[in-house]
């Protein structure tokens, strides 16, 4: 059963559980009520610092860069089980937080857990939409570094996010190269060529 697909407001069954899978500032502020978090691992799509920031972490005339999750290869992050009765107030704030500008499709996706039943859930998910005028694309690392150094908006320093992801990261037990990559030139602050 593939669960690749579009998430219907209301759709589902509203007295169950259900999971969300978070990839980037979700793993390491929710800010939701969850009442179980398992590493997880999503196939399809991989984490990019794909989207420019226009609210969150940057600004329209000073953008910065947020994850997404977009076309091709895995992510690995964790998937959050939400009690059936903080279901509608979970989707409420996701909504809020990240729907801002639209710039992501709200979608459920299969995630297999990574815990001892090695579980496939399906989990809602925030994928980038390519379409959307926010879309970075694939940009160099310079590129990368720049946007990043010169975001802030009205969650913070878009430097912090990027350190903070990479910490949770971390702190599961594995590396994502191009994130690290990133975050040591984030931490050094000399200037990067190309």
């Amino acid at each position: 059963m593939n669960m690749q697909r579009q998430f219907e407001p209301g759709s589902g069954h509203s007295d169950t559980d259900f999971w969300v899978f978070g990839y980037g500032s979700l793993m390491w502020r929710p800010g939701f009520d969850f009442a179980e978090q398992v590493p997880a691992r999503l196939i399809g799509e991989h984490r990019a610092l794909c989207v420019y920031s226009f609210d969150h972490r940057g600004t329209p005339e000073k953008p910065g860069l947020v994850l997404g999750l977009d076309r091709g290869g895995a992510c690995r992050g964790i998937a959050f089980r939400v009690a059936a009765d903080h279901r509608d107030a979970t989707i409420a704030y996701l909504r809020a937080r990240e729907q801002t500008t639209h710039v992501y499709r709200e979608v459920m996706r299969s995630v297999w857990l990574e815990d001892d039943a090695r579980r496939r859930v399906g989990a809602l998910a925030y994928v980038v939409d390519r379409g959307h005028v926010q879309y970075a694309g694939r940009l160099t690392l310079a590129e990368q570094v720049r946007y990043v150094r010169q975001g802030h908006g009205r969650s913070g320093h878009n430097r912090d996010y990027v350190l903070s992801t990479v910490k949770s990261i971390e702190a599961q037990g594995f590396r994502d190269p191009k994130l690290h990559q990133l975050a040591e030139l984030l931490r050094d602050d000399t200037p990067v060529r190309g």
